[in-house]
């Protein structure tokens, strides 16, 4: 009898230093398996988030506030979260400005369902959000369309080469209010999908991180090519930040911490209904 061939998983994420470190191993079929075969697609993560809505994609990274649209098609990975333990998307303006003078500003972010946004929305509710692509969002800040930015990805290490002044902190405030990390983004997978390709996927997942950061000179040359520009040293600091042991695994505290942000989404209303976080382990 002639096995079965392995089912293919669409998986789709970001075309980031971070992402493309941690798919490394699964995007290079250094890891394989018999049961599923990966098919990567890179979009940015608005639209992943976006897309997931529709159950778009089998595996896909979404931010962990799009969670709750989406909890009734997925359940997320224990392994591929990005974390701010103590840092995180970072708000920035033209000249120096206090926290206390966001009120009622323009802030061009990300996208309302990324968690940067999310967080800013708890942190200082007042402000006008103006939607525009992520790495555009300092070019509104220099054209003046905007009063402050919302930095995500690499941009919270390169801002101030462009002469933005730094405002706050995302992760940094939200690790000193509530002692919890930041968690930002996270991998999801389809609920309908069998358990034991559920399952399967999940240890890949696992494996692949674990051989990035297991080899990390080979993956880091890899993500390269995703760091948009970046000198090495600030991509492998980025990488760093954000591959690390809660992305490895993401243990008791990152569960914790995603209830957390989300319950304080749905209590300020920015949120419609109160979700359960829930993994595939």
């Amino acid at each position: 009898m002639q096995p079965s061939s392995p089912l293919e998983i669409v998986c789709a994420h970001s075309p980031d230093s971070d992402d493309a470190f941690m798919f490394y191993a699964l995007a290079t079929r250094k890891i394989r398996s018999r049961l599923v075969q990966f098919r990567h697609v890179l979009e940015d993560i608005e639209s992943l988030n976006r897309k997931a809505m529709e159950g778009v994609y089998d595996l896909t990274a979404i931010s962990y506030h799009a969670y709750p649209y989406v909890a009734d098609k997925y359940m997320l990975l224990a392994s591929g979260s990005s974390i701010g333990d103590g840092y995180g998307p970072m708000l920035v303006s033209n000249a120096p400005m206090s926290i206390d003078e966001l009120k009622g500003k323009r802030i061009a972010i990300p996208g309302k369902l990324t968690t940067a946004y999310l967080t800013l929305k708890i942190m200082e509710p007042d402000f006008e959000a103006v939607v525009v692509p992520f790495d555009k969002v300092l070019d509104a800040l220099r054209e003046r369309t905007v009063d402050a930015a919302l930095v995500i990805h690499e941009a919270q290490l390169t801002y101030s080469k462009g002469g933005f002044h730094h405002i706050t902190d995302l992760g940094k405030w939200f690790k000193s209010t509530y002692g919890l990390p930041l968690p930002l983004g996270a991998n999801a997978l389809l609920r309908k999908l069998p358990d034991d390709i559920r399952t399967e996927c999940s240890r890949l997942m696992r494996d692949s991180i674990t051989y990035a950061l297991d080899n990390h000179e080979e993956s880091l040359n890899y993500a390269m090519q995703f760091a948009r520009d970046m000198e090495p040293a600030l991509a492998e600091k980025f990488v760093g930040m954000y591959v690390n042991h809660y992305t490895v695994d993401a243990g008791e505290i990152i569960p914790k911490a995603a209830q957390k942000l989300l319950d304080l989404g749905f209590e300020a209303g920015l949120i419609p209904n109160r979700v359960q976080v829930e993994f595939v382990r």
